[in-house]
């Protein structure tokens, strides 16, 4: 489990991100490298990081689902994710 200061911090980037898309994409399409600089760093959808959404863990994210493995595991033998069962053959 991530500490609340880091899920924090990355729920913090989105919203800023969010903030000033419409912005950001108006200076990248004029050009405008200078506005673009002037923007604060965390406005930069690179900055984000895939994280699980109900941990925050970073490693083992699996983008389909947005949580990490382990959390999917114990949901998927919950019967709790729609559509996905253990295999067995």
């Amino acid at each position: 489990m991530a500490k609340e200061s880091v899920k924090a911090r990355q729920r913090k980037r989105e919203a800023v991100v969010a903030r000033y898309k419409t912005k950001r994409e108006a200076l990248k399409a004029a050009g405008d490298y200078a506005g673009l600089q002037k923007l604060p760093r965390n406005a930069s959808p690179i900055r984000l990081k895939n994280r699980c959404q109900l941990t925050g863990r970073p490693k083992g994210y699996m983008r389909d689902f947005g949580i990490c493995r382990n959390q999917f595991r114990d949901l998927a033998l919950m019967g709790k994710i729609p559509g996905v069962t253990k295999a067995s053959w």
